[in-house]
């Protein structure tokens, strides 16, 4: 990008992350009421393709909670259509359905912003006995591929001698208009924290299969369409799906592949005879001018590969954790209401901050696309041991002196425990304040704890304006890390993308521009609605298959 292009776009990045804030005198431009008879489909379904149905797992991988971090705990299993349905079973797929009364809706293994879903996954698979290798759509709600290219034999040996294992590839996808439905302008950084969950579920899911998920840094946005076909597709106006990223799913053991891929081979792609279009969503569509204009000045050039994330200690200790890996995948959920009497042990705690510090070899930060720039300023209500407060967690030692910094000059900055980079910032209830800048959302303040994530932002943002983007993946991934931490442990999280921006930095006493907020986050033990009845997952598929 020439320096006037990424100076506009810059400003342009900048300009509608401040529009896009709640304040306690606005909230963000949004549709102001629900649509309910306009709400798009959560399901996309590539029409005029016979859907490939996938297998269920028999059994799920073995080991305990630990295994979700540690891939050596689990076997390498082959690069095969079995095990890639597993893969996407143990990330993508459907969880339960939920009923009240008349209402039905599906829950996933992987959470979204109003569980409206805008991530869409496509995959370029290897051969597989008879079958040839192939460009797909994952179809949660069927739990099936939807086959729209099918690639040739030479094609699918130039990717893999690029790559240098046997290993596919997955795409994510963003469909702005499920949530600019609800959400109106702010609806782009939702779509971008769900990106971040689902890239942080297919990490985990990798792992218990002994794969790895690497991303391809390099790849354009204009590549990934390229490489998936998008390009090619007439999309219904407001629902086209827009790349996100691209991984390779290997077996961890092998070489780390290339982070790109060569023009020849996307040239090649890109001329594949295309199956299928895609289903239409809603009869009717917004357009949010502010959302095109994100998109745009925030589009990924070629090139800025990353290798791997910065190195930590060895985890705490970890008790308390009563699921296995696979267990703790298919039971989350998103907490609606907390017991406000709940206490948190300490140890239990600090285990699961520890989780969400990034370390080599280690899912599901070694996915990430660039380093750590996210920190936790947490709002500790209800902790044994430890007082109530503000706190800080520092997941990258080399930014402590810029935190110290930007932040309130009187916070205390006390370590909590020795060669952990949790500090104590100011004694005190938060609770009334948690919940204040979570849009007064009771939730925040019920819980044991509540956090804000905090990123390093303008000085990102002008080594190039893509990186918004990443800022919210890394926040979404550790989003799901704690979901995944509270969830084991009986308890319950919630992310919470509704929260007064400015009112966050203005309590740590942030510079604008310097630091933001990019998401809020939550964990207590969850009241269970008696109202509301669990069904299986693909209860709906069983006179089918």
């Amino acid at each position: 990008m020439d320096d006037d292009r990424h100076i506009t776009a810059l400003e342009a990045t900048i300009r509608y992350h401040d529009r896009s804030k709640h304040r306690f005198d606005r909230y963000a431009p949004s549709p102001g009421y629900m649509d309910w008879e306009n709400q798009p489909n959560p399901f996309r379904f590539y029409e005029g393709v016979e859907p490939e149905p996938l297998s269920f797992l028999t059994d799920d991988p073995g080991g305990g909670h630990e295994g979700l971090y540690l891939r050596s705990r689990h076997r390498t299993s082959p690069v095969d259509r079995s095990a890639v349905a597993g893969f996407l079973e143990l990330c993508l797929g459907l969880s339960a359905w939920k009923m009240a009364g008349a209402s039905r809706w599906s829950l996933r293994i992987n959470p979204s912003s109003g569980n409206l879903h805008p991530t869409e996954a496509h995959l370029i698979l290897p051969p597989d006995g008879d079958r040839p290798a192939g460009r797909y759509h994952y179809s949660p709600f069927l739990h099936a591929l939807e086959p729209l290219a099918r690639v040739p034999g030479r094609l699918w040996q130039k990717v893999e001698a690029h790559l240098g294992s046997t290993s596919f590839l997955l795409g994510l996808s963003s469909i702005f208009w499920r949530e600019s439905w609800k959400y109106g302008e702010r609806a782009f950084r939702y779509c971008q924290h769900d990106a971040g969950h689902a890239l942080a579920a297919a990490a985990f899911s990798a792992a218990l299969l002994g794969w790895k998920v690497t991303p391809l840094s390099a790849m354009s946005d204009r590549q990934i369409e390229q490489l998936l076909g998008f390009d090619q597709i007439n999309w219904h106006p407001e629902e086209k799906e827009h790349a996100d990223l691209l991984c390779a799913v290997h077996p961890a053991d092998a070489a780390v592949p290339s982070p790109d891929l060569p023009d020849e081979v996307l040239s090649e792609f890109s001329s594949l005879p295309l199956s299928g279009r895609p289903n239409r969503l809603s009869r009717k569509q917004v357009r949010w001018p502010a959302i095109a204009e994100i998109a745009g000045s925030t589009r990924k050039p070629e090139g800025g590969a990353y290798t791997a994330p910065l190195s930590a200690a060895a985890f705490i200790d970890d008790p308390g954790a009563l699921l296995s890996a696979a267990q703790t995948i298919r039971r989350r959920r998103s907490a609606l209401d907390f017991n406000p009497e709940f206490i948190l042990p300490r140890r239990q705690f600090l285990a699961m901050l520890d989780k969400t510090r990034p370390r080599p070899n280690t899912p599901p930060f070694d996915a990430a696309f660039g380093p750590p720039e996210v920190h936790l300023l947490i709002f500790a209500h209800r902790i044994e041991g430890l007082d109530s407060g503000m706190y800080l967690l520092v997941r990258n030692p080399a930014q402590i002196d810029l935190l110290r910094g930007a932040f309130h000059p009187h916070f205390s900055w006390d370590l909590v425990e020795p060669n952990f980079p949790l500090f104590a910032l100011e004694p005190g209830d938060f609770r009334q304040i948690a919940m204040r800048v979570s849009c007064h959302q009771h939730i925040a303040g019920d819980g044991a704890f509540s956090l804000a994530m905090i990123a390093r932002f303008e000085d990102v943002l002008r080594t190039a304006p893509w990186h918004y983007r990443r800022l919210f993946w890394e926040s979404g991934m550790i989003g799901q890390v704690l979901y995944l931490e509270a969830e084991a442990r009986g308890a319950r999280g919630t992310g919470i993308g509704c929260y007064f921006d400015d009112a966050v930095h203005e309590l740590a006493g942030i510079e604008k521009g310097r630091f933001q907020s990019m998401y809020h986050f939550t964990v207590g033990l969850p009241v269970n609605d008696p109202r509301l009845q669990t069904r299986p997952p693909y209860a709906h598929l069983d006179n089918d298959r």
